[in-house]
């Protein structure tokens, strides 16, 4: 009796983990059938209902809404303002960044606050406080315009909105680098007579370029995409202040479908492409680490 017992007890263990084995393939391929189920319906169909409505009248219809002035003035005011904004917020996350992660000073805390901030405020709101400040009856309102500047229903006040939105990718993607490398080699190199602009760009900037490069990827989408806080200060001047996300809006609202979802596409594959670059430098950043 205790010999079979004892039979029956090894057998019993030789079984468990091929159901363990089991159980862990089917848990993970019920979470893999969840998430690709949410994908579909929350990303993949939505994607593919704005090329499908963009393509409905025929490619020579979809070629023809980038042919509207309106549209070209669109698209290339959304460039412009990415390619004045990005470099801007870029040198200011350097800086923000090297700062913080490096030093230590009076109003540390409050600055890493105050690059958090546009996270946790709304864009609309953020295109307001630019509305009270710049408006006609804001703050600087009517010495603006006794020296006729106009920032506010213009380019200058949708490139500080945007900004104002996008300035924490950088400065938020260096920050836990820098901190986690250290400041071991930049002391060394200082001891060895280094500058501390060398020190910077010769030690400092090659350890967290990867960080750097997805930073500026990411802060390029949200300038591009942005929305609320352009809304708010661009007027929704046509051909003049509507950025694409803007100018879709309109011709949606016009009942021009095919252009909208035209002009929708377009901006859908600039995601895109920003999301392929992302995801090659992070293959790469890993690959070198």
């Amino acid at each position: 009796m205790a010999a079979g017992a004892h039979t029956l007890g090894l057998e019993d263990l030789d079984t468990r983990p091929g159901r363990d084995t089991l159980l862990a393939s089917l848990v993970r391929w019920l979470f893999i059938s969840v998430s690709l189920v949410f994908l579909a319906a929350l990303l993949f169909a939505p994607l593919a209902t704005v090329f499908v409505m963009a393509l409905e009248h025929g490619w020579r219809a979809y070629v023809q809404t980038f042919a509207d002035p309106d549209t070209t003035a669109a698209i290339r005011l959304t460039l412009l303002t990415a390619l004045v904004v990005v470099p801007i917020n870029t040198v200011f996350g350097l800086a923000a960044s090297w700062a913080i992660a490096k030093f230590e000073f009076k109003g540390k805390s409050f600055l890493i606050t105050i690059i958090d901030l546009p996270l946790a405020v709304s864009p609309v709101i953020s295109g307001m406080m630019y509305v009270l400040l710049f408006g006609l009856h804001g703050w600087f309102g009517v010495w603006l315009q006794e020296h006729d500047i106009s920032i506010i229903f213009a380019v200058p006040g949708i490139m500080l909105a945007t900004m104002f939105v996008t300035f924490p990718y950088v400065a938020r993607e260096l920050i836990p680098l820098m901190q986690q490398v250290g400041n071991d080699e930049e002391e060394a190199a200082m001891t060895l007579g280094a500058g501390g602009w060398i020190t910077f760009f010769r030690v400092t900037l090659p350890k967290v370029r990867w960080g750097l490069v997805y930073g500026v990827i990411l802060c390029n989408a949200r300038a591009m995409g942005e929305f609320g806080a352009v809304s708010v200060v661009s007027g929704h001047i046509r051909g003049l202040t509507n950025t694409m996300p803007l100018h879709i809006e309109i011709l949606y609202n016009e009942y021009n479908f095919v252009g909208a979802f035209a002009v929708a596409s377009l901006l859908t594959l600039l995601a895109l492409m920003t999301l392929l670059v992302k995801t090659l430098v992070e293959r790469t950043g890993y690959r070198r680490r």
